[in-house]
């Protein structure tokens, strides 16, 4: 009867060593908790106002040439039709630059808010380590996005290597060449005769 139940210890304590610890994250609560994030968030809400008044401004400018244009258009000779509709693309197309400039993928507004949460985030960053090492966690996800984002993952449980391996495509050969030397300079142990 001992040696069972000394049997079950011995496989339970092993099934816990190997498991893997997961956890998760809400940085939609968290940063709603920080005042910095607050701070940034309306800083980047007035500068968004002050563009989209700017956008606006020069799409007006833009209604107000064409209107214009067709109240005048009866008057207007060949040349000064073209003219003025050369002038209403011109305008045209420096307000939509000027859209895609502020709002575009690597626009101002990207820029702006990359700046203002880059220290936030890599507080969030920090605090998840610590809290990773401290709980012994492998994985951590964010579930405040659309489905779940993997925020930390423990490089033990990295198997891309092997996948490489697997499908007969060859490492990074700078890698492959650094853990030669590596191995190449680790002191080897004496020969026992």
């Amino acid at each position: 009867m001992r040696f069972w139940m000394a049997f079950l210890g011995i496989l339970l304590f092993a099934s816990t060593s190997f498991a893997q610890k997961f956890g998760y994250v809400d940085t939609e609560f968290i940063t709603s908790k920080m005042p910095e994030y607050a701070k940034a968030q309306q800083q980047i809400d007035q500068n968004t106002r002050t563009w989209l008044a700017e956008v606006e401004k020069k799409k007006e400018e833009v209604e107000k040439l064409e209107k214009e244009y067709k109240l005048e258009e009866l008057l207007l000779t060949e040349d000064l039709k073209q003219q003025r509709l050369s002038a209403i693309q011109a305008k045209s197309k420096e307000a939509k630059a000027f859209e895609n400039q502020v709002f575009g993928a690597e626009g101002e507004l990207f820029k702006l808010k990359q700046a203002a949460y880059k220290s936030i985030l890599d507080q969030i960053s920090k605090a998840i380590e610590k809290v990773v090492r401290a709980k012994r966690l492998d994985f951590i996800f964010d579930k405040a996005n659309d489905g779940l984002v993997l925020l930390y993952t423990n490089p033990v449980h990295d198997y891309s290597d092997y996948v490489l391996e697997e499908l007969g495509l060859e490492l990074d050969p700078n890698l492959v060449e650094k853990t030669k030397k590596e191995e190449a300079q680790e002191p080897k142990s004496p020969k026992k005769n």
